[in-house]
């Protein structure tokens, strides 16, 4: 298990000057941006600007915090108006997406996988909920409220902005604590590796 928290992660500037990326994991450890199996980050968008192609890579952007931002593929594939919090959006990485503030800076939640090598699920939890991650790994990160492992008394709970990970082999269950449940968000990634049938 590794647990991390945003105020915690140095935040790497684009090199279009319009955001910033802290990489929460990356899977195998020692990959760089060509050859991951799949990779969690959470970017800061300053500017309006381009979003890089990521050729082969599945993705999934969640919106944190702000306005939002429209998200318009250069290939006309979509034009998706990302301003819900906690709301998954997946698109194909093969193609070049341009970015529009809809008003002020943006975070938001981004998950990479590798065609072919792992499919990635991400699930915004509002209730209690449990996994078995079998060999599969299981992130998770909170928005909003706490939220706690009945069955690990050693471990602090989980508040705004933090989160854990998982590598393989783990059952857990997390409920939100009392007196935030109604309002507690919390999203769930489960990167499951891909076999060749």
């Amino acid at each position: 298990m590794t647990r991390f928290a945003l105020d915690s992660m140095e935040p790497t500037p684009w090199k279009n000057g319009g955001g910033t990326t802290r990489e929460v994991a990356l899977w195998p450890p020692d990959a760089g941006l060509d050859d991951f199996a799949w990779r969690i980050s959470i970017a800061d968008i300053a500017a309006d600007g381009p979003f890089s192609a990521f050729a082969g890579i599945d993705r999934q952007i969640v919106l944190l915090d702000g306005a939002g931002v429209q998200l318009r593929a250069a290939d006309g594939s979509f034009d998706h108006r990302l301003d819900a919090v906690g709301e998954p959006f997946a698109f194909s990485g093969d193609v070049a997406v341009d970015a529009t503030l809809i008003a002020g800076a943006t975070r938001d939640f981004n998950v990479m996988a590798r065609r072919g090598v792992c499919r990635a699920n991400v699930h915004a939890m509002r209730h209690g909920f449990s996994f078995n991650s079998g060999e599969d790994a299981v992130a998770l990160f909170v928005l909003r409220g706490a939220w706690r492992d009945p069955g690990a008394s050693q471990m602090e709970p989980l508040l705004a902005n933090e989160g854990v990970w998982y590598p393989t082999g783990v059952t857990a269950a997390f409920h939100a604590l009392a007196p935030l449940e109604d309002d507690s968000l919390c999203l769930c990634i489960t990167l499951e590796t891909e076999t060749d049938q």
